[in-house]
C-alpha cells in the first residue's frame, strides 16, 4: 500500500519511524459530468484571473486571502518549517480506556506502517502495551495543512490511527430528541427486546453495497442497448396506530425468516357462565320453574294415589256388603227348612 505520510510516533523519550497508509478505499461509483445533447463531456479548466488564460498543474501554489481580499502566497517550504512539533511526529499525549471517546468524534481511518527494520521493536513494544492495558493512545498529528486529534489502537497485529474530530467540532444534539411526553410501558420494552433478541447479531463480512450492485445492473444495461431493470414495487407501509402489534409482527417475521418455529399460541378457555346468586328469600325464575314443576308433579302423583284408594275402598265394601247378603239367605233358608 501507498504511504501518504512519512514521519515517526513520539512515544515518551522513544521514537517510532512509521509510514501513513490509508486504511479505507471507496468502491462508489463516480460519474462524469456530460452535455445531455451530444454525451461530450464538461470538463473545467483552470484559468488566471489577471492573465485570462488557462495555467497546467505545475504553476498553480497555494495561497491565502485576507479579509481585505489580498492573497498572500505559501509555498509547500513556508508549511515544511511550521514551528510546530507535529508537523512530522505523531505526538501522544495520553493513554485511556477506549470507551472514553466519543464514537461522533470518529473520522478517517489509517494504518501506521513501521518505517524500516530499525523500527521494528519499538513498533512492537508500543503494539504490545496497547494491547496489555486495554487502552488506547491519544495524539496529535499534522496533515494536510492543519493539526488533528488522533487515536491509536491495536488491530490485529497492526497500529490503526482514527483520525478524531476536535471536541468543539462536535455539535450537542440540541433540539434533536422528540420533545412530546410519550409513556412507554414494560410489555412495550419486553417485545422491543424480544426483537433485539430474534435479530441477533451480524457478520458485517455478510452485508454488501445492495445499492451499487443495482447500479452496476443499469450501466451494464445501458451498455448493451438493452431496457435497464425495473425497481422492485414498494412495500406499501402507512402510519403505525398500535406500536404493540407491530412489534409482535415483527418479532414473528424476524423468526420465520431465520426458520425458527413460532410457538403454538395457549389460549384460555373462558369460564363457564354460572347464574348470579339471588338474594336471600327469592329464588331465580328457572328455580321456581324447577320448583312448581315438581309440585305439580307430585300433586298428580298423590291424587292417583288417592283416586286409586277411594277404588279399592268400594270394592272391599262391595265384596263386604255381597258376603252379608249370602249369608243372611243362607241363614233365612234353613229357618224355612226347620
Amino acid at each position: 500500500m501507498r504511504s501518504i505520510w512519512n514521519g515517526a510516533i513520539s512515544f515518551g523519550l522513544v521514537s517510532i519511524p512509521i509510514k501513513l497508509v490509508n486504511a479505507t478505499e471507496s468502491h462508489s461509483i463516480s460519474f462524469r459530468q456530460i452535455h445531455v445533447e451530444d454525451g461530450g463531456r464538461i470538463r473545467y479548466r483552470k484559468v488566471c484571473e489577471l492573465e485570462d488564460k488557462e495555467v497546467s498543474g505545475a504553476e498553480i501554489g497555494k495561497g491565502y486571502e485576507d479579509a481585505d481580499g489580498t492573497i498572500i502566497p505559501i509555498t509547500d517550504e513556508d508549511l515544511a518549517h511550521l514551528p510546530l512539533p507535529t508537523a512530522k511526529t505523531i505526538e501522544i499525549v495520553a493513554f485511556v480506556p477506549a470507551d472514553s471517546i466519543d464514537p461522533l468524534q470518529m473520522d478517517a481511518a489509517y494504518y501506521l506502517a513501521a518505517g524500516g527494520a530499525p523500527a521494528a521493536k519499538p513498533y512492537i513494544l508500543l503494539r504490545e502495551a496497547l494491547k496489555r492495558s486495554n487502552k488506547i493512545a491519544i495524539a496529535k498529528y499534522a496533515l494536510r495543512g492543519r493539526e488533528r486529534l488522533g487515536m491509536l489502537r491495536v488491530v490485529e497485529d497492526a497500529i490503526a490511527m482514527h483520525g478524531l474530530l476536535w471536541p468543539d467540532e462536535v455539535r450537542a444534539p440540541e433540539g434533536v430528541a422528540p420533545d412530546a411526553k410519550v409513556s412507554i410501558n414494560d410489555k412495550e420494552l419486553d417485545l422491543a427486546d424480544a426483537l433485539m433478541d430474534t435479530l441477533g447479531g451480524i457478520e458485517l463480512d455478510e452485508l454488501h453495497d445492495e445499492y451499487r450492485e443495482a447500479l452496476e445492473e443499469v450501466v451494464a444495461a445501458k451498455a448493451a442497448g438493452e431496457a435497464p431493470p425495473e425497481a422492485p414495487e414498494p412495500a406499501k407501509g402507512g402510519k403505525v396506530l398500535d406500536l404493540m402489534a407491530a412489534l409482535e409482527k415483527s418479532v414473528k417475521a424476524a423468526k420465520e425468516s431465520r426458520g425458527e418455529e413460532e410457538p403454538a399460541e395457549v389460549r384460555r378457555l373462558p369460564a363457564r357462565r354460572t347464574a348470579p346468586k339471588q338474594p336471600s328469600g327469592k329464588k331465580s325464575t328457572s328455580t321456581a320453574k324447577k320448583t312448581t314443576a315438581k309440585k305439580t308433579t307430585a300433586s298428580a302423583s298423590a291424587k292417583k294415589s288417592t283416586a286409586k284408594s277411594t277404588q279399592g275402598a268400594k270394592k272391599t265394601a262391595a265384596k263386604t256388603t255381597t258376603a252379608k247378603k249370602t249369608t243372611a239367605k243362607k241363614t233365612t233358608s234353613r229357618k224355612r227348612t226347620a
